[in-house]
């Protein structure tokens, strides 16, 4: 039987599970709107199409599934932009579906007309024009086998509005195969070899893992490999949660405001096994200087990304699941003749000195209440057990120091872009995915401001997301480095004109609180977090708290600022 290019993309989604849609309507895209009664998606109607895509990436991130968007053209198209280079800075899988003029307009400055293809061919891992009905179900399929394969990413699909109309006979295609697309999932076996002899010789090894732990769900075989192994970890701000953060191996994140175990380990260890991390300038510091006694593995599944940054010794280019697979495999034979307990005992007890002479810590006594406070109730009041979104700036490194991840997928920030506005539709996207759970979005009140208005979307579908707002009156990191670095030249990032955030809330239908002692927050957080509604907690922090400790840009990790 023919159905229409826009029942066809449906049933394309059905054929994908996909559960829920993240988007906005418009005319290109108003024949898929017409069906989307017809089909079992749950569509969330964002207030803004850079809420959809954060969203969707949210609830990626927060499953491992792909997310999906669909925005229709010309603004609504390039209102995703930013979206989807923060979803592909940081490997998440989304698809976003983009409506288009009619064919035969392309090119003619239509109404609402925009190559969103050309403009997002550098952000995204592939993407698509659909020129005719015959191939829009294969470029769909093809879309998300993408999106989720290899090393994922945001992949376009560019859907013309004559398409949507044509009709044509609707084939799923169950096979799908690309032939210059091969990701190299298994590890080579030599180089597993090598590597297993590395850690057999190493007297201070240390595990730096990122985000390709996540997505590969190596999780487990990364615990099992640090344990057995007694290995000390420490993390990127995008692998966090890849190892349990209350394990006494656990030194905290690496670089920028990592902590000062994690920077001196890195500095001394004599083996460094990186695994699906990407070598950023925010955690190498000084490039020349990163790591300076040790041998680098580098365990990533795409090989663009080994050797790019820093001059590895042992590449391996593999899923890093099968990888820790197999190198699991090759220690359990070793273990059987070596004690590693206690041939890496004197290095474990020098990287927990050095944890204890300095761990994250911050001045207290003060008259104003402490950001790292209002992190610590958060995760003492929620055991743990929240998904965190976050903004970027200090919120986002304090949460990141303060808030101890016991699992993977629990949080939700954006690494490699650094994209402001992106915790709150982030958060959105994580509950919409699990219902039950606490989703807490810790934003800046600069932050918050950029995508304030998806609280309507939360508030229409009873999404009882919880939003902690770090109140300094400042755009904080900026401030910090004014402070720093500037000569106190606060320069247009003061921020005392804001709107009253507990009216803002509940001109939205949700709830809002304001904490200005701290003896107020922790009594506030739990009614807050209790309510089962939106919630905005609006905490008046420290105006000039600073997130230590620091590496100044281009230092060496040596080379930090401490409390």
């Amino acid at each position: 039987m023919e159905l229409t290019g826009a029942q066809i993309f449906l049933e394309c989604l059905k054929k994908e599970g996909v559960d829920v849609v993240f988007g906005f309507p418009g005319g290109a895209v108003i024949d898929i709107y017409d069906e989307l009664p017809n089909y079992p998606f749950k569509h969330i109607l964002v207030r803004h199409e850079q809420g959809a895509i954060h969203a969707a990436d949210g609830y990626a991130r927060a499953t491992g599934d792909v997310g999906v968007c669909l925005v229709t053209s010309g603004p609504g198209a390039t209102n995703t932009v930013t979206g989807i280079a923060t979803a592909y800075m940081d490997s998440i899988p989304v698809v976003i579906f983009t409506g288009q003029v009619p064919t035969p307009l392309i090119g003619n400055d239509a109404f609402q007309e925009v190559d969103i293809v050309g403009i997002t061919r550098p952000c995204t891992k592939h993407n698509y024009l659909v020129k005719d009905i015959k191939d829009l179900a294969f470029t769909v399929r093809q879309a998300f086998y993408l999106a989720r394969t290899g090393r994922p990413g945001p992949v376009l699909v560019d859907l013309p509005k004559d398409i949507m109309q044509q009709k044509f006979e609707f084939v799923w295609p169950e096979d799908v195969s690309l032939r210059s697309y091969n990701p190299n999932l298994k590890p080579h076996t030599r180089q597993i070899k090598k590597v297993a002899k590395l850690i057999e010789k190493a007297e201070r090894p240390l595990i730096y893992a990122g985000g390709g732990v996540i997505s590969s769900g190596a999780e487990d075989e990364l615990t099992w490999l640090a344990k057995s192994l007694n290995i000390p970890v420490t993390a990127t701000l995008m692998g966090l949660g890849a190892f349990p953060g209350n394990d006494p191996l656990w030194l905290g994140m690496l670089g920028m405001h990592g902590t000062y175990a994690a920077n001196m380990a890195i500095n001394n260890a004599d083996l460094v096994l990186a695994i699906g991390a990407r070598f950023d300038d925010r955690v190498t510091g000084k490039v020349s200087t990163f790591a300076p006694k040790a041998t680098l593995v580098h365990i990533d599944i795409d090989p663009t990304s080994i050797q790019k940054n820093v001059a590895v010794h042992v590449p391996l280019v593999a899923d890093c699941k099968s990888a820790l697979s197999a190198l699991k495999s090759e220690m359990e034979l070793k273990s059987k003749s070596i004690d590693w307990e206690v041939s890496h005992a004197v290095w474990v007890r020098q990287v927990q000195e050095w944890s204890e002479i300095h761990p994250l810590r911050y001045k207290k006594g003060s008259k104003f209440i402490k950001p790292q406070f209002v992190v610590e109730k958060v995760y003492e009041i929620s055991n743990g057990d929240a998904i965190i979104a976050t903004e970027v700036g200090q919120n986002q490194m304090w949460a990141a120091q303060f808030y101890k991840f016991k699992r993977s997928k629990s949080f939700l920030s954006s690494g490699g872009l650094g994209t402001m506005g992106y915790g709150f539709p982030a958060a959105i996207g994580a509950q919409m995915a699990f219902p039950d759970k606490l989703v807490v979005n810790i934003a800046g009140d600069g932050s918050i401001q950029m995508n304030i208005q998806e609280m309507m979307t939360a508030v229409c579908n009873n999404l009882p997301v919880k939003i902690v707002i770090l109140n300094n009156g400042y755009l904080g990191m900026v401030r910090q480095w004014q402070e720093l670095f500037y000569n106190r030249n606060y320069c247009e990032t003061c921020m005392d004109a804001q709107p009253d955030f507990v009216k803002l809330a509940e001109a939205y239908g949700a709830a809002g609180f304001r904490v200005t002692e701290e003896k107020d927050v922790e009594p506030v957080l739990k009614e807050a977090f209790a309510l089962n509604k939106p919630v905005i907690v609006d905490v008046r922090v420290d105006p000039e708290e600073n997130v230590y400790p620091m590496v100044p840009a281009g230092a060496s990790l040596t080379d930090m600022l401490l409390v």
